[in-house]
């Protein structure tokens, strides 16, 4: 029996096991007689699901419901999927919340007057957490996730800059902004918004963008320098305060003054638990915006992200609208309109449930669960490990390649193929530009990934690693043969 078999009782492979009798005929409501109405839902023999086109016909709701959740099992256990950063287990009172809310529609603050309060109170909340300079009304808003966040502080940052060179009378056409190798939403910032993105590429064993490039890529047109809290690929921080420093100092010799917007997806909710002794937040005052997702290590469900700035001033007036709706003037900063209130509630219930000493107890369970992860790949001879948990240097994540000295007759491509199907989704990916011929794995450690799954996970690797080791392929596969990805993006026309 696999372990997804353990976890939910469900086999992911092969497919074909999973629906087992084809529901598809979806039959008609009206009309129906009483001993229909309580008809086995597999017991009839139909024909296919509708994929094209709209039904003509309503149908049993049993029918349906069976019909889209045994499509859904195709996915497999989201518990298992090692790769996302997303929030995969809630509480029940979280589902309890969530059904209460799905009417709510979180832009209508003046119908919906309470569910703005707790809002606004997370806006609050977040504010202190990352050390704002006090405020009655801190300036944040809640989004749909970071990379909305993301593109808010981008955009703030894009209009602070163009206002000052035009009030100094030079052309403001030519914005860039300075990175190392960030998320893809930093690449459609660049792209939509019509952005010079100045990437620090990987170099060597340098997996982070180091004081001295962020410094040497700044000129007059830099709209900001985003450091990235978290980076996707390894997992690993980088540097805001020595960034800072180094910016600090090259305003010292040149006169520019280039702001910082710090990008804490994933940091931002565990850096304040787990190593509140980094700075690289609002105690620097170079960082003039943050964004985080409520949804990765904040712990919220899907669709929950913060975006706040240092000050008022250093939001644009010009970005914010004074919307009236429903009879209720107020000013937003969003890039969408409506959207379902139901993950800012729960967030607001992680933060009355747990405060700060049960952030501190998740995410150093977390963590530990990560170091020991990291243990165990070391242990096998086979890897070296790029990134081993250490909270005061990256996320709860591990992140490995295979030793060039190791001998094996597979590469990580092949073992990522072969957890699963045991259900472990562990992704295989080359880094990007400067290091495009390194091939890593990593885990994201999130809330639910207990010690004992990981127990269960190291089983399921050896054995993996013995069977690739007693059997190996006589070709191995490549990234598209394994369906491995990475986190870049590239456009689909230049």
């Amino acid at each position: 029996m696999t372990t997804a078999n353990r976890i939910s009782g469900t086999l992911r492979f092969p497919r074909a096991r999973l629906l087992g009798v084809r529901v598809a005929s979806l039959p008609a409501v009206s009309g129906s007689s009483d001993q229909e109405q309580f008809e086995d839902v597999y017991g009839g023999v139909g024909g296919r699901a509708p994929k094209e086109r709209l039904p003509e016909h309503e149908a049993d709701p049993r029918v349906a419901f069976s019909l889209v959740h045994d499509e859904l099992m195709l996915d497999g256990v989201s518990r298992m999927n090692l790769a996302t950063f997303c929030t995969t287990w809630a509480e029940p009172e979280v589902h309890r919340l969530l059904d209460e809310a799905l009417d709510r529609n979180i832009v209508d603050k003046d119908e919906y007057p309470q569910t703005a309060e707790l809002e606004r109170r997370c806006v609050r909340m977040v504010a202190d957490l990352w050390h704002a300079p006090f405020s009655d009304e801190p300036t944040g808003t809640s989004t749909t996730g970071s990379s909305e966040a993301a593109m808010l502080g981008g955009l703030a940052a894009k209009w602070r800059w163009r206002k000052r060179l035009e009030d100094a009378g030079r052309p403001a056409s030519q914005p860039n902004l300075v990175c190392g190798p960030v998320q893809v939403c930093w690449e459609k910032f660049a792209r939509y918004f019509d952005v010079e993105k100045r990437e620090a590429p990987m170099r060597g064993g340098q997996f982070v963008m180091s004081p001295e490039e962020a410094v040497s890529r700044c000129d007059e047109n830099t709209i900001a320098v985003i450091v990235t809290f978290g980076q996707t690929f390894t997992g690993l921080y980088e540097d805001v305060g020595e960034i800072a420093r180094a910016l600090d100092d090259l305003q010292e010799r040149t006169g520019l003054d280039v702001p910082i917007h710090v990008d804490a997806a994933s940091g931002g909710f565990l850096a304040p638990f787990a190593a509140p002794e980094l700075a690289w937040d609002f105690r620097l005052p170079r960082v003039r915006s943050i964004n985080a997702s409520g949804h990765k290590m904040g712990l919220a469900p899907l669709g929950c992200g913060w975006a706040l700035w240092r000050e008022k001033s250093d939001l644009p007036e010009e970005l914010v609208f004074n919307v009236n709706y429903l009879g209720g003037d107020y000013p937003t900063f969003n890039l969408n309109f409506s959207r379902p209130a139901g993950p800012v509630i729960a967030q607001y219930y992680d933060f009355v449930r747990l405060g700060r000493e049960g952030y501190r107890r998740v995410q150093h369970a977390c963590y530990e669960t990560a170091r020991y992860l990291a243990g165990e790949l070391a242990r096998t001879g086979l890897f070296d490990v790029i990134f081993d948990g250490d909270p005061s240097r990256g996320i709860c994540a591990v992140c490995w390649r295979l030793r060039t000295d190791a001998g094996a007759g597979f590469n990580l491509f092949d073992l990522a193929d072969r957890l699963r199907t045991q259900g472990w989704l562990v992704p295989a990916y080359a880094l990007p530009a400067g290091c495009e011929d390194v091939v890593v794995q990593r885990i994201l450690v999130r809330h639910g990934v207990s010690r004992d799954l990981a127990e269960l996970l190291v089983v399921d690797l050896r054995r993996s690693l013995e069977l690739l080791d007693s059997h190996p392929p006589s070709r191995s596969l490549s990234a598209r043969e394994a369906g491995g990805f990475n986190h870049d993006a590239s456009p689909a026309s230049r």
